[in-house]
């Protein structure tokens, strides 16, 4: 699959003109996922090389996420991912209620860069993903600049303020 995200209305970018997402079931558990950002990479703010660990806060900064939520549920799970190769990832009991980690192994995340595109690209085992027969998904980033504007983006924006947890965002089906 290939999507495109937009940026949230009230939050352009000064910097980015166009992110895409292609993303691939790699078995029954794994997930890999690889987001293309395209504009003035040189304006791009992205956080330094960090050790691959657990990390909290990351939507602060530039940032690529991915939401799953189960077909028949309300509860949901939250993937953040950063260039610096820092990870976080969130259990949710229904929205924004009863967040708390998810156990999770590190995943594997590249950066490839030129003057005009920014690629990361993620790979993950999730057990849980054999645990239901349909999920939906909801891809985000967050990007910063270096005048430290910043922008949301998404398959599909909530109405009102960027909200990713929402569950309007959660807009395709994972094949």
């Amino acid at each position: 699959m290939r999507l495109a995200l937009t940026p949230h209305p009230e939050t352009p970018s000064a910097v980015i003109n166009a992110i895409e997402v292609e993303g691939a079931r790699l078995d029954r558990t794994g997930l890999e996922l690889r987001y293309s950002a395209h504009g003035d990479i040189g304006r791009l703010l992205t956080p330094a090389p960090a050790a691959p660990e657990r990390t909290d806060g990351l939507w602060q900064a530039t940032c690529f996420e991915a939401f799953l939520r189960a077909d028949d549920g309300e509860g949901y799970y939250e993937f953040n991912f950063a260039p610096s190769s820092q990870w976080a990832a969130y259990a949710f009991d229904a929205y924004r209620a009863g967040m708390r980690p998810l156990a999770l192994e590190a995943p594997r995340i590249d950066v490839a860069t030129s003057d005009d595109l920014y690629e990361v690209s993620v790979a993950f085992e999730l057990p849980l993903l054999a645990q239901h027969a349909r999920w939906r998904v909801a891809l985000t980033a967050v990007i910063e600049d270096v005048s430290g504007g910043k922008s949301y983006w998404a398959l599909k924006h909530a109405p009102g303020k960027p909200d990713f947890h929402h569950a309007d965002g959660f807009a395709v089906e994972l094949p």
